[in-house]
């Protein structure tokens, strides 16, 4: 929320142009809209008070008082102007106000009775808009607009969703995770463990223990290729059954 002072310091343009619509007729004149107990809405008229500090409307005991007392959201809106159909209104929050020096201050401007039960509000802003409807006013529906209207809006930075940091990302661990498949493939084409024959220390040259040189990998042409057994599975069947010695003699001696 921000102030009357915050918003015209943001927008001086249109700040301007709402206090005008507010102190057309002189004293402030506008529509106050408060939420009743039930939360429907309330609307009264009420004069508001806009200095170079803030926004402040004097309500007397009242329905709407007790509305703000209990929840300050607020709604303010313009009477029409008679030459035209512009409008600007406000929301934000109703505040009271306990400074007695701003108290004192704004009751002997105004002249506020101190035997009238008052009390002082400040509304600060959380929205505004201003809409201008042109020389043609606001014109029905089913008529083409010559004019279209202009909208200005402004915004609380306090009422606006706050960004996400940039150190958010950045500061949460990452940990890169990588397919099955790949980390199979990787697993495969690690290199074998090294034997502990192969970790021995080597022996210098010309020593008695020295290993004989390693032999060459290539292939030596000079001798016959050794044909390198098949190493598929085969089935094996079952030996066959010893000679009984109850079989016949004849059969034994066709088997030798």
């Amino acid at each position: 929320m921000a102030s009357w002072s915050d918003f015209a310091t943001a927008e001086p343009e249109l700040a301007s142009a709402i206090r005008a619509l507010l102190q057309q007729y002189g004293p402030g004149m506008g529509y106050l809209a408060t939420v009743r107990a039930d939360g429907g809405p309330r609307v009264h008229p009420v004069s508001p008070v806009i200095t170079d500090e803030g926004l402040y409307c004097f309500i007397v005991n009242s329905a709407k008082r007790t509305d703000l007392e209990r929840d300050g959201r607020y709604a303010l809106h313009t009477y029409p102007p008679e030459e035209s159909d512009d409008e600007a209104y406000l929301t934000g929050h109703a505040h009271p106000v306990t400074d007695p020096a701003v108290i004192t201050h704004l009751a002997d401007a105004l002249n506020a009775s101190p035997a009238v039960d008052w009390r002082l509000f400040e509304l600060t802003i959380d929205t505004a808009m201003l809409r201008r409807h042109g020389p043609a006013g606001a014109l029905p529906l089913a008529m083409s607009l010559r004019f279209p209207p202009i909208t200005l809006k402004w915004q609380s930075p306090s009422t606006l969703p706050s960004p996400p940091s940039p150190t958010t990302a950045s500061l949460a661990p990452t940990t890169p995770t990588r397919p099955s498949t790949r980390t199979t493939a990787h697993n495969r084409a690690k290199p074998a463990l090294a034997t502990p024959a192969a970790l021995a220390p080597v022996p210098a040259p010309g020593s008695a223990s020295a290993p004989a040189p390693a032999r060459s990998s290539a292939p030596d042409t000079n001798r016959p290729a050794r044909k390198t057994p098949d190493r598929v599975t085969r089935t094996i069947p079952e030996p066959a059954a010893p000679a009984s010695a109850d079989r016949p003699i004849a059969q034994l001696t066709a088997h030798i």
